[in-house]
């Protein structure tokens, strides 16, 4: 594997990770920002989707591109 390819890589992995924490920050504003219920539990929803995210897909990534006996 080139250096370039392990760059890019590993920058999606942050970016992922990043998107992740970004969407867990929005959907805390939204829960606490909300005055219903509806919008608070859109809001828990969004955080517990984004923590799944955080720390599902950058593992599943690292495991679809590990490189073999390298």
């Amino acid at each position: 594997m080139t250096v370039e390819r392990a760059r890019r890589r590993w920058a999606t992995i942050a970016l992922v990770r990043l998107a992740g924490v970004a969407g867990a920050i929005l959907g805390l504003v939204l829960a606490a920002r909300s005055v219903g219920w509806a919008p608070k539990l859109l809001g828990v929803a969004i955080v517990l989707s984004a923590l799944v995210v955080i720390a599902v897909v950058p593992a599943g990534l690292a495991h679809r591109w590990r490189s073999g006996g390298e």
